[in-house]
């Protein structure tokens, strides 16, 4: 099962994370997640989705954050994880630019020892 299956009926849901389902009804109408939904229709919860339905527990039980204010930290925690995922992206290239610089200087190098050898 990969981390993003969407395997679990609402009443599975809302059991895993301690809420009631109506409470996840409510969280999908204020575009907090977006279940899955079967040619049924019914809703299926994945991994990722119980783990941000925690999340918005802890905002919304142990730090008193209203819907809007879930929303909002739920969208910048998102920023904050793209931001991050960017960073480590744009490292990782610039650790292969000085390599890149040494192969072309070592092939023009080359090219020129070749150039000098046929005049």
């Amino acid at each position: 099962m990969q981390r993003n299956d969407a395997v679990f009926v609402i009443s599975v849901a809302a059991r895993l994370v301690g809420m009631h389902a109506n409470t996840l009804r409510k969280y999908e109408n204020e575009a907090l997640l977006r279940p899955a939904r079967t040619s049924g229709n019914l809703r299926l919860y994945s991994n990722d989705d119980i783990a941000r339905l925690r999340q918005i527990k802890i905002l919304s039980e142990e730090h008193g954050v209203n819907v809007a204010g879930i929303r909002l930290a739920l969208h910048v925690a998102q920023e904050v994880r793209r931001l991050r995922d960017d960073i480590v992206q744009d490292q990782a290239l610039s650790q292969k630019v000085p390599e890149q610089q040494r192969n072309m200087t070592a092939r023009l190098e080359r090219i020129l020892d070749q150039l000098e050898l046929d005049s």
